[in-house]
């Protein structure tokens, strides 16, 4: 990985490419620091600093890249763009015009695209302005800790000219990452809005790994650090083996004279990943377990379900939120995979092109033989993904870990999956710069 970062280095249109998506990486992360007009600064950093910083927000703060909780001109982060690609590729599969608009090729891709930009400031608006709502009311921070920290001065002007700005503010500030991230993936390297979903992630790594060993009691802390450091790289190569594990389906296609010349008869392969939803399950998982909590929180009820709902699917620890989050996850592993990959389709393609499995009849049998193998790797993917997602959970329970355990469920996996295809594509541009042939 660092010998084709070097080499990159050493070719100079790839340097151009890499230091230009370093350029657009320090203009987002300084943009998360600036704070919104209207927000008392001071007040902010007093809360941030005596809360945990988990319960309902934690999952668009670690997105955020902590911005969220600073009330930062950024602080929805790529959140709703990824909330916006998820609903317009499901809708995809159910409206008819959108699946047209999909097999058109680059125009409908660029359709979609468009429609997925429209859709991402309709949501950066509600977000925003669940948002400010919520700071206005004092419930940002699931625990003030008392102290100096006073949760309703976070807005000192409540006004709707005040409320207002800081909604189109927050809302400007989304256009622009959404626009850095297009900049990235046209000038740059790699897809800019995993890029940049790569670099919220990362940046809460440092704090939350020094936050261990300020706590840690062995040896100064350097003992909690140095084993969690240790934790942490096992899983790294746990995650790339099963990222990269994939079961190659062999295909055979037939040969066809076409005047004097014949064509076909090559052998190829079906590449099917055992994690073949990558993150996608985690993330409706985490999304949907919040609606019950905000449900409760907003309803201001004492009422038995509200009181069931908060002990039960607001913290993290608790068995019943554990067991509910690791179904979902399998549950939305399957859906996911049901939806992206249709059997059907690839076996008319392979039959309309002459291709077969060796062994199978082409048509139905070829579909069915592709649910059945599909079926059999998503179950090991759905449970590997359940338990990843599962481990700063079970590091909360077990070591009395912050909610902000930087190795493990959704961090490691975008840290990784960002980190292997970045890595692909430069080496990709490599070869086709420094093609070396089958003599050296």
């Amino acid at each position: 990985m660092l010998t084709a970062f070097a080499r990159a280095f050493r070719t100079p249109d790839l340097r151009k490419k890499l230091l230009f998506t370093l350029g657009i990486i320090v203009l987002f992360r300084i943009g998360s620091t600036i704070p919104v007009p209207g927000v008392s600064f001071q007040m902010v950093r007093k809360c941030v600093d005596a809360s945990d910083q988990g319960g309902l927000f934690g999952l668009v703060n670690m997105f955020s890249g902590g911005a969220l909780l600073q009330l930062t001109i950024f602080a929805l982060g790529i959140m709703p763009y990824i909330t916006a690609s998820i609903i317009l590729q499901l809708l995809t599969v159910v409206i008819p015009r959108l699946e047209a608009l999909k097999k058109e090729g680059q125009s409908g891709t660029a359709k979609i695209t468009q429609y997925t930009r429209y859709l991402t400031i309709a949501l950066a608006i509600l977000q925003s302005t669940a948002l400010v709502a919520t700071a206005r009311s004092g419930a940002l921070f699931s625990s003030s800790g008392g102290g100096e920290c006073v949760p309703d001065q976070i807005v000192p002007d409540q006004s709707l000219f005040r409320i207002m700005v800081m909604v189109m503010v927050m809302t400007a500030g989304t256009s622009v990452i959404m626009w850095l991230g297009e900049l990235v993936t046209d000038r740059g390297i790699g897809n800019g809005m995993s890029i940049l979903m790569f670099v919220s992630v990362a940046a809460g790594f440092p704090s939350a790994l020094w936050n261990i060993k300020q706590t840690g009691t062995l040896g100064g802390g350097w003992v909690a650090f140095f084993t969690v450091v240790a934790v942490g790289l096992l899983m790294v190569g746990l995650v790339v083996f099963v990222e990269q594990a994939q079961r190659r389906i062999p295909v055979q296609y037939a040969k066809r004279m076409i005047g004097r010349r014949a064509y076909g008869g090559t052998s190829t392969y079906i590449p099917l990943k055992v994690n073949q939803a990558g993150i996608i399950p985690v993330i409706f998982a985490s999304s949907l377990l919040y609606i019950p909590a905000l449900i409760a929180q907003f309803s201001g009820s004492d009422s038995g379900w509200a009181l069931w709902i908060q002990n039960n699917f607001v913290q993290g620890d608790h068995p019943i939120y554990m067991a509910t989050y690791f179904l979902l996850i399998v549950f939305f592993a399957f859906f996911y995979v049901a939806i992206t990959f249709n059997p059907e389709e690839v076996a008319d393609n392979m039959k309309k092109y002459g291709g077969f499995i060796p062994g199978i009849r082409a048509g139905r049998p070829t579909a069915e033989y592709l649910n059945y193998i599909l079926t059999r790797i998503t179950w090991p993917g759905s449970l590997y993904l359940g338990m990843i997602a599962l481990v700063p959970m079970i590091a909360l329970v077990l070591f009395n870990a912050t909610n902000n355990f930087p190795f493990g469920g959704t961090s490691i996996l975008i840290i990784v999956g960002v980190g292997l295809e970045t890595v692909k594509q430069i080496e990709s541009q490599l070869q086709q710069r420094n093609y070396e042939g089958f003599l050296r």
